[in-house]
């Protein structure tokens, strides 16, 4: 059973529900995870990638304001994309300590022992933000997800959310009328350039054409309107967000099968080898183990139970 209450953020009405996320399942599989498990980035039903991580440690105490860690001494420097959407963010401003991401970083940095004074927020692209070489902030929180190949140009955290994909098309359109995925072969479907939502489509799907990449959700989103694609893959809370509040009249056709093809676990971000990833992951194991994660889940995400699931 879901439990579903509405709170207002301005005039936007926002659906909170109980959702689980499997902090048991990830601490579990990562215990019986080697370091070579993570050297080679080993997939197997019993340790998908995304569960492979630094093992936890003391290290949220070594990372704080009196530190060497960051890239600027005594303060945490954040980075996200810009815009930052909802229900990640609220009001495109990560410094608010809202929406889920913002909330989640907020909760990281309180963790490593910093107060709102020693925090910077930076905007960063995507693109450049997964690119190899040194970064200008300390970690980024921007819905990336946890896949072995980018382990070669940036670390990850621990994961912080499980997620699904999921389609979205316009009512009515014969792309909104499939009941599975091989339904949405034929047709033109789009998705951010780089983004697992993308992989989604070419990995899951594998339609009869090229998928259509876009640099912004926005951008899509607009496509979508305007019928230069068919259907929209994206992350299912986006998803729920574009269909309740941002295109009233498109629908949420379904979320893919979870497990897939696809890692859908979301990390946090940081350059390769940074002395703070273990820092990182220990706060994200820290806020597990205290609840911290489930509750902000219940707080700023929509439940996924009410989607179909298009096998």
């Amino acid at each position: 059973m879901h439990y579903v209450r509405v709170r207002r953020i301005g005039h936007r009405p926002v659906m909170l529900t109980l959702l689980a996320v499997s902090a048991l399942a990830l601490s579990g599989c990562s215990t019986a995870t080697t370091s070579a498990d993570i050297d080679a980035g080993v997939t197997s039903d019993e340790h998908p990638i995304a569960f492979t991580k630094i093992p936890s440690t003391a290290a949220v105490t070594t990372c704080g304001p009196s530190s060497a860690a960051t890239v600027k001494k005594g303060t945490l420097t954040i980075a996200t994309d810009s815009p930052a959407y909802e229900p990640w963010f609220v009001g495109d401003n990560p410094a608010n300590g809202t929406g889920f991401e913002g909330a989640v970083a907020k909760a990281v940095a309180e963790k490593l022992g910093y107060q709102a004074g020693q925090v910077e927020f930076v905007r960063v692209p995507w693109d450049e933000a997964m690119a190899p070489g040194p970064k200008d902030f300390d970690f980024d929180i921007n819905q990336f997800t946890i896949v072995g190949e980018r382990r070669d140009a940036v670390d990850f955290s621990s994961p912080y959310y499980a997620v699904a994909q999921s389609i979205v098309a316009m009512s009515g359109t014969p792309a909104a009328a499939a009941r599975n995925l091989n339904d949405l072969a034929p047709y033109r479907l789009g998705a951010q350039r780089g983004s697992t939502s993308l992989a989604a489509i070419t990995g899951t799907i594998r339609p009869g054409q090229p998928p259509v990449e876009f640099d912004t959700t926005d951008a899509a989103k607009a496509a979508l309107t305007a019928g230069t694609i068919d259907a929209l893959v994206v992350d299912i809370p986006t998803g729920f967000q574009i269909t309740k509040w941002e295109l009233p009249n498109s629908a949420l056709v379904g979320q893919f099968p979870r497990p897939n093809s696809v890692t859908e676990f979301f990390g946090l971000v940081l350059e390769k080898n940074s002395p703070m990833t273990p820092c990182a992951s220990a706060a994200v194991d820290s806020l597990y183990a205290d609840g911290t994660l489930d509750r902000l889940a219940q707080t700023w995400l929509i439940d996924t139970g009410d989607a179909p699931v298009l096998e």
